[in-house]
């Protein structure tokens, strides 16, 4: 109950951002909540994205950011599934929550696809994200598997990197 009222939560705060808040915060915000949404739906909405992002944020600057990292996400799951699964060998992938899932794949993919974000702000964007959509033991959870990630990380970046950001 306590992540579902989280979830609730975290939409409200989707929903009330601001302009005066940083664009690609707003970006992860509403690709996570997509993110979170694909993985429920097993990617059937995808044509609903548009909608969704419209529906979140006016700012075209933002929904093109979060587009963009939803495809590239979406497209590249399986990848992103056996990083996250290598360095969290103590559960299984199917038993991380869909949104520390999602949160973790949005965050692996800004390691490999957007190397103009700095590793450890993506990890603090990823528990900040974690602290607002998820269970109070998400966030030093998320921390402990990006770290890792991050530790264990091959030099080959994901196709395409150049500015996905």
């Amino acid at each position: 109950m306590d992540s579902e009222r989280n979830h609730v939560e975290g939409e409200g705060a989707a929903r009330r951002a601001g302009t005066g808040e940083d664009p690609r915060r707003r970006g992860r915000q509403l690709a996570l909540m997509f993110l979170y949404q694909l993985d429920m739906q097993e990617g059937e909405n995808m044509d609903q994205m548009g909608r969704f992002l419209a529906e979140y944020d006016a700012e075209q600057e933002v929904r093109e950011r979060a587009e963009k990292w939803i495809r590239g996400i979406w497209e590249r799951r399986e990848k992103l599934d056996e990083l996250i699964g290598r360095v969290s060998e103590n559960w299984d992938l199917n038993r991380i929550t869909r949104v520390d899932r999602s949160n973790l794949r949005l965050a692996v993919y800004q390691f490999l696809a957007c190397p103009e974000i700095p590793a450890k702000v993506v990890i603090n964007e990823a528990v900040e994200l974690a602290k607002l959509f998820s269970t109070a033991q998400a966030p030093a959870f998320v921390n402990g598997v990006l770290d890792a990630i991050r530790k264990n990380i091959s030099s080959e970046p994901m196709q395409p990197r150049r500015g996905t950001d």
